[in-house]
């Protein structure tokens, strides 16, 4: 997922009490005891930028489950943000009660590794997994760049230091073995001024982790000659032998009215949240989103593939909550 801009200013996070339309009482976590009926409960959802992919997924999320806030009373809110990273490190500080978060940060912030060595967030907790999202490399047509061989000293928008993007990057690059003037040139860059600069040549290639059809992409295409690389080879062959939570995937040709579909490899995105968020607000979160799938497909192009199965088991590296756990239970989907 994207994760360069700026976070949107955030909500204070409020129970409002219907008795009491007029008073408002500030809280950090939804506890049980507060969670009662007659009451409208306000949940934070932390997504990405708002061309990205995750921002109109979390948007479309949201949209389902305020469908039954009369019912259920929980009013869900998209928040723009910087992307996996950071909606990790605001739902352990408490600043969201639920955010969309690649499956790897997920499975280095619950182990404590890679950027989260002596921060491990143990509470950290899965709803639901989403759609696959993708490494895709896109370089301009006169680079000549066809596979991840072929990035070796050129100049990349890998992402800034700290997100995601990058550390997936860096992650290849250590199974490549790539030394001294074989590392590519790494560019930290904004998704919006990639665009340009990929066209005017001041880059060679840019690395995206979203999810297809993709309107980066498409901007992108309309913008001037590209191809997707191929990422492939003995390389991730051993990435996804070390990390399970990876997939062999391929961008499907029919997408972006490719020749072909391009092979690569991902994760897939996925909504957590906290130990410490009340089990009502996330069963309810769980019951509307599973329980009016079929409408949620419609809202985006990259939810149109969702299945229930897949949503309560694949790509889940943090346990799941015991809010989503019971009704997945009473769905009959896990036992």
């Amino acid at each position: 997922m994207i994760e360069t801009v700026r976070p949107s200013r955030r909500r204070p996070i409020w129970l409002v009490v219907a008795a009491l339309t007029t008073v408002l009482f500030e809280v950090a976590v939804v506890s049980p005891d507060t969670a009662r009926a007659g009451e409208e409960v306000f949940a934070s959802v932390g997504t990405g930028e708002v061309n990205g992919v995750y921002y109109p997924v979390g948007r479309a999320i949201c949209e389902i489950v305020n469908r039954d806030l009369s019912i259920d009373g929980v009013r869900c809110s998209p928040e723009t943000t910087p992307g996996s990273v950071y909606n990790t490190r605001a739902i352990q500080s408490g600043e969201l009660e639920f955010g969309i978060v690649q499956a790897d940060i997920n499975f280095n912030a619950y182990k404590g590794e890679g950027a989260w060595v002596g921060r491990t967030f143990r509470d950290l907790r899965s709803v639901l997994s989403l759609y696959p999202e993708l490494v895709t490399v896109m370089a301009r047509a006169d680079s000549h760049i066809q596979d991840l061989a072929a990035l070796a000293g050129r100049r990349v928008n890998v992402g800034s230091k700290g997100t995601g993007i990058r550390a997936t990057w860096e992650a290849i690059e250590e199974e490549l073995g790539w030394r001294d003037d074989q590392r590519v040139r790494p560019v930290e860059m904004r998704a919006d001024a990639t665009t340009s600069a990929l066209c005017s040549g001041t880059i060679d290639a840019s690395m995206l982790i979203i999810g297809h059809p993709s309107p980066l992409v498409k901007a992108q295409q309309a913008a001037c000659a590209i191809n997707l690389v191929a990422i492939t080879g003995p390389a991730i062959d051993k990435l996804l032998h070390r990390h399970l939570f990876y997939q062999r995937e391929s961008i499907p040709a029919d997408f972006y009215g490719m020749p072909a579909d391009v092979p690569t490899f991902g994760g897939r995105a996925t909504l957590v949240t906290s130990a410490s968020v009340d089990a009502r607000v996330v069963a309810v979160i769980a019951k509307d989103v599973l329980g009016h799938l079929a409408a949620l497909r419609t809202l985006h192009p990259a939810l149109a593939r969702l299945r229930s199965r897949q949503m309560v088991n694949d790509g889940l590296t943090a346990p799941l909550h015991p809010g989503a756990e019971q009704v997945y239970k009473e769905m009959g989907l896990i036992e």
